[in-house]
């Protein structure tokens, strides 16, 4: 069995039943490992956690990187393919939320490891969309990337909810029309 096979099947367990209720039983269940072997890497439910978390964090790092470095796409196809992203988890029957924002639920104290993974990984999003409006020189980068980290957010946590491509697509259009109004403002047209 490899790690990663078992972080990913944790991280599907993670988008199905939640946090609360995914639990090392589960896990060994899904990718028919025995339990006592799998507890020899984690041995419990928060070490595994934990662990699944970091995975989860490389992927999007990694994700973020590549596109960051495509030259194919602009700085603003950038910025809105989280959008594509999520249409993508759509098509596949997958509405993962924001699995950082439940673990900082679940570990509320700012000094958990969890809690503080999870927080780096806002963070490192925050970073991401500020350099991106930062190259498109829209006036106020540090405000527009907040507006635009709190559409993203809102969009995983109604997706958790309605299950919809409609919330999506809507969230995807309010972040069009942020950027674009940031555009503008650069401009000086709503001066």
């Amino acid at each position: 069995m490899q790690r990663e096979d078992v972080l990913g099947a944790t991280l599907q367990l993670l988008e199905i039943q939640g946090i609360a209720s995914t639990s090392l039983e589960m896990v060994a269940e899904r990718v028919n490992y025995p339990l006592d072997e799998l507890r020899r890497f984690w041995p419990d439910k928060e070490a595994l956690l934990y662990d699944a978390l970091r995975y989860l964090s490389q992927q999007v790092d990694t994700w973020r990187r590549q596109l960051m470095i495509n030259t194919e796409l602009s700085a603003e196809q950038k910025l809105l393919a989280r959008y594509s992203a999520l249409t993508e988890c759509v098509r596949n029957h997958r509405y993962p939320g924001c699995l950082f924002i439940a673990a900082c639920t679940f570990y509320p104290d700012p000094g958990h490891p969890i809690h503080q993974l999870a927080d780096q990984q806002k963070r490192a999003s925050h970073d991401f969309t500020h350099e991106l409006l930062t190259t498109l020189e829209v006036d106020d980068p540090a405000m527009v990337a907040k507006q635009m980290d709190l559409i993203i957010e809102g969009c995983l946590s109604r997706m958790l909810v309605n299950r919809s491509q409609a919330d999506v697509d809507t969230a995807q259009r309010l972040a069009e029309d942020i950027l674009h109004f940031a555009q503008c403002r650069k401009g000086g047209a709503l001066t």
